[in-house]
């Protein structure tokens, strides 16, 4: 039985753990936090996860919250019209919803990490609960078969080097601030169906709002992208969480006041229900090497760390268990050394990078063509539902976005058919 340790206990790397044990693997799981204290702790992202992604947990049927959370079943976008912050639908210059062909869910990663994690130990797994420093796995390396590093933050990231070639921006852009609220009333144009609502506001940034499964039922996500040093950057330092959803709330009246006219009732789900932070999207190099000698393998956001402004960390983070769960079977009794690690990863890369190009060409200012594309998207559903979808198969961009060729045929193909 070969013995596999995982550092990290976030989206990847409990599904990869599951996975593995579902498989007869001999599986250690080193968590910072037990899970009641994940549970009753801050909200850790805003996990809107696509019908790919979900699919995996169902393979390994871990879709446990899967009749209790919303089903998503559209994705609108709507965006400021210059200049324009009156009451009135003259506020947006462009707004629909596109339908997705499976639908999409986003749970609170405190209920299905402290359930995973609970799982895992019911099912004889080896739990520790440890903060792992590198020396911890210097040790570890020589007592294990495979360690793999999905833990996102802190000292144990700064073993795999940064890889400049893939990684563009080195500095944060965006300053991010999400809350958790109960309350917020049903969009008036599309009341019949759950929707993520994108709202661009260009040269400020961007407002997400989802609904969610949180520790205390149905709520919905409110999530502020902010260009950090604009108007939306001011969460920095903001500790107390009535505070936090207050300036929120003032934003979205500012910016996005047909998404305020239905948030005025809203209240926090909980005291840790807020978040705020930011960091510098980056692709690393996926092998680390331990001072003792021995190599430990990166796994999601370790190794390639997107911003959430396409919404693609859980999606991404479950495909890449997905690829190293499939790629560990598949070696049987072979070593797991560099070759296999790299050759493990670049199996990941083959998706990942629809969504690190597509992720990367979101936060810059949008060329004339995206403009063009996401107007036509107001007249032309085929458009709208074919971006939606996009969100769960990244790689399809590559058919129509990047280009303004392929943008313009592809219109033009719509609009004459």
């Amino acid at each position: 039985m070969r013995k596999i340790l995982v550092v990290g206990a976030g989206q990847s790397g409990l599904q990869l753990a599951l996975g593995l044990q579902s498989h007869g693997y001999e599986v250690t799981l080193m968590s910072n936090r037990t899970a009641d204290e994940i549970r009753s702790g801050r909200v850790m992202s805003t996990q809107c996860m696509f019908d790919t992604a979900l699919q995996h947990e169902r393979d390994l049927q871990l879709n446990f919250w899967e009749s209790q959370a919303p089903r998503i079943e559209g994705l609108g976008v709507s965006v400021a019209a210059p200049g324009s912050f009156d009451p009135g639908p003259s506020q947006r210059a462009i707004d629909w919803v596109g339908r997705l062909d499976g639908y999409a869910q986003s749970v609170d990663q405190r209920v299905k990490m402290a359930g995973w994690m609970e799982t895992f130990a019911q099912r004889g797994g080896q739990l520790v609960i440890h903060g792992a420093a590198v020396g911890d796995l210097d040790y570890f390396s020589r007592t294990y078969d495979l360690v793999l590093v999905s833990a996102g933050k802190g000292e144990l990231v700064s073993m795999f080097e940064r890889d400049a070639s893939r990684s563009p921006y080195s500095e944060p852009q965006r300053a991010l601030a999400v809350s958790y609220v109960h309350g917020l009333g049903p969009r008036p144009e599309h009341p019949d169906f759950d929707a993520v609502r994108c709202n661009l506001v260009p040269g400020v940034g961007e407002l997400f709002v989802m609904p969610t499964l949180t520790t205390s039922g149905r709520a919905d996500i409110l999530f502020w992208e902010g260009i950090p040093g604009g108007p939306l950057d001011v969460f920095n330092g903001v500790k107390d969480p009535a505070e936090h959803l207050a300036l929120t709330l003032r934003l979205m009246e500012t910016f996005t006041p047909w998404e305020f006219d239905r948030a005025k009732g809203v209240e926090l789900t909980d005291a840790g229900g807020t978040l705020a932070g930011r960091y510098a999207p980056t692709v690393r190099n996926p092998v680390g090497r331990l001072p003792g000698g021995g190599l430990v393998l990166g796994v999601a956001d370790v190794v390639v760390a997107n911003d959430p402004i396409t919404g693609q960390g859980s999606n991404s983070a479950s495909k890449c268990a997905a690829a190293y769960l499939a790629s560990i079977l598949e070696h049987g009794d072979g070593a797991f050394d560099e070759t296999w690690m790299r050759a493990t990863f670049d199996r990941y890369w083959n998706t990942a990078q629809h969504v690190t190009k597509w992720t990367n060409a979101m936060l810059a200012p949008p060329p004339e063509h995206i403009l063009n594309l996401i107007g036509a998207a107001g007249q032309l559903q085929p458009v709208a539902d074919r971006f939606a979808n996009a969100f769960d198969d990244p790689a399809d961009f590559e058919n129509f976005f990047y280009e303004p060729e392929k943008t313009g045929a592809y219109l033009a193909s719509v609009a004459g058919a």
